[in-house]
């Protein structure tokens, strides 16, 4: 079995803040990085982590940041396959604050131009029981043609709405699992409860709703029952929020392309994400292959 991740590989520049400009402000930031990033370069590489076989499909531009991504992927366990494109490849800039919370401003042109099912042979890769995972930086034509065609072949598919983005409803149906955070629930199901919102969005088409609480877990929501499930998250003693949520995400996707139950995947997906938040940075917080084998033991290890 293998993840296909399609979506978008950027060079993220962090910018460290004791609080956050208000409009027409300018702030002096108390230290600044540059490193990979991108939602489906994070979750492409989290999800490698666990052992899975990855393939992150994505689009860069033919220029030095472009070379940078190459060079660092070729370290991590998982294979690239890259569009090259005439345009800037993709950049992030990441907000931090002394609380750990995040804003972040991305250019997405690479992203965008991508067509993986019409130029880059995607749908002659994927066969039975794979597991497909976008995100929302992608057009939502694209998406849902990768979606479908993904179907087509009997692979199961995921969508984290994230960025939320026009289109995103219809996309649900197309979903065998979606994964929300709090607020991408409220905004789409219309409701503050994300119990409720779980069973709007299942409503919608979604075979399995997650919708991800932060410091409170998780929960989820099979639209063939009518029973919301919880489950908390570790403690952690949150530094930087950036990046969690693809932490969460690849995680989740490679222990369920390793044979791990929808539960004890959530399970590993939140001790990686609780572990991300104790770190600097999006990419650099993501668990170490070692550290992600000692989490899937521990949580095999733990009865049902």
């Amino acid at each position: 079995m293998r993840l296909h991740v399609v979506g978008n590989a950027c060079i993220d520049t962090t910018f460290r803040l004791t609080g956050f400009p208000t409009p027409g402000e300018t702030v002096n930031a108390t230290a600044m990085s540059e490193g990979l990033g991108g939602k489906g370069l994070n979750q492409a590489v989290a999800a490698a982590r666990t052992g899975a076989a990855v393939t992150l499909w994505t689009a860069l531009g033919r220029d030095a940041a472009a070379n940078a991504i190459r060079i660092a992927l070729a370290q991590e366990p998982l294979e690239l396959r890259a569009a090259a494109f005439d345009l800037p490849t993709d950049r992030s800039t990441v907000a931090v604050d002394v609380t750990g919370e995040n804003f972040i401003l991305s250019s997405v042109a690479c992203a965008r131009a991508y067509d993986p099912v019409g130029a880059d042979g995607l749908t002659e890769r994927i066969v039975r029981d794979d597991i497909v995972l976008l995100q929302g930086n992608l057009t939502v034509a694209a998406t849902l043609t990768c979606l479908t065609a993904a179907r087509k072949t009997g692979a199961r598919t995921m969508v984290n709405v994230s960025p939320l983005h026009e289109g995103a409803v219809a996309e649900l149906a197309c979903c065998d699992m979606v994964v929300v955070n709090r607020s991408e629930a409220q905004a789409l199901a219309a409701t503050s409860d994300p119990g409720e919102a779980a069973a709007v969005l299942a409503g919608k088409g979604a075979k399995t709703v997650i919708v991800t609480l932060g410091a409170d877990g998780c929960l989820w929501r099979d639209a063939t029952s009518p029973d919301t499930h919880r489950l908390p998250a570790p403690p952690a003693s949150a530094i930087d929020t950036s990046g969690a949520g693809d932490v969460f995400c690849g995680c989740l996707a490679g222990a369920l392309a390793e044979g791990m139950d929808m539960a004890d995947s959530l399970r590993v997906a939140l001790s990686a994400a609780s572990l991300s938040v104790s770190r600097p940075g999006t990419f650099a917080s993501c668990p170490s292959s070692r550290e992600m084998a000692d989490l899937l033991a521990r949580t095999k290890a733990v009865p049902a």
